[in-house]
């Protein structure tokens, strides 16, 4: 006989904020929360200061899944070309499912507005990171211009993953073609 281990209500709380959050937004109401995790609202606020301190949660305890699965891993022994590459391919791939909903990260940010929102302030620093990995490839890989170059990559990624999310644009053959023009153009091999 096999027992399940039981997820925690802290756990529990956490899994219900990512997946209600990203499917419907940061308006999500705390019963809903609640109801998905199977929990009171007084339990809520006995592991949780707030509403907003329970998302700030949820997006630091994704966060290091979200980069394993977006960027290569650190001894990938591919070209920074090709590392800057498989991160737009990692969107492309994801960019057609039913379920994706474009960069968690970003739909925090730009829901917000509030960039002293403790979930604002996550989600700036997961896209800081992002940044700071390109500004790095980038220079590694001979730009003329590392920063302006990492800023021109994380400009494309936020809006491909906008598009895709929203389900304005089929991104099948864009990214890769406008990412390779802008690695040409910044001089990297």
């Amino acid at each position: 006989m096999t027992t399940e281990a039981k997820t925690s209500p802290r756990e529990r709380l956490l899994d219900a904020a990512a997946a209600l959050t990203y499917r419907e937004g940061v308006g999500v109401g705390i019963q809903a929360l609640c109801q998905a995790a199977g929990v009171s609202k007084r339990s809520l606020y006995q592991l949780f200061e707030s509403k907003d301190e329970l998302l700030a949660a949820s997006l630091e305890r994704g966060a290091p899944a979200y980069k394993a699965w977006l960027l290569p891993p650190v001894d990938d022994d591919r070209s920074p070309r090709e590392r800057i590459l498989h991160v737009f391919a990692q969107i492309e791939s994801q960019a057609g499912a039913p379920d994706f909903h474009g960069c968690r990260y970003l739909a925090i940010q730009i829901e917000l507005k509030n960039t002293a929102h403790p979930a604002s302030r996550v989600a700036r620093g997961v896209k800081e990171d992002l940044a700071r990995f390109f500004r790095a490839e980038a220079q590694q890989g001979g730009a003329d211009d590392p920063d302006l170059l990492a800023r021109q990559l994380l400009l494309v990624f936020d809006g491909a993953s906008a598009r895709a999310g929203i389900e304005a644009d089929d991104l099948a053959g864009l990214i890769s073609p406008t990412v390779d023009a802008l690695l040409d153009r910044g001089g990297v091999r």
